[in-house]
């Protein structure tokens, strides 16, 4: 899932962070590609409107 997918969905990165109940700061030290765990959960709060690709977030062995 990409930060700049998740901030247009909810309109700003601090609605993000409240939609999450994490800081404002941490979601701006995201990278391109948010956390999995992050991820997962904002799949979750958006009823899927978001969605968690799980292979976004497997490495080739």
């Amino acid at each position: 899932m990409l930060k700049k997918e998740v901030i247009a969905h909810f309109g700003s990165q601090r609605a993000v962070a409240r939609a999450l109940g994490i800081s404002d700061a941490a979601v701006s030290q995201w990278k391109p590609v948010i956390p999995e765990k992050d991820a997962y959960r904002l799949a979750e709060v958006t009823n899927g409107a978001l969605k968690f690709e799980e292979t976004a977030y497997r490495q080739a062995a």
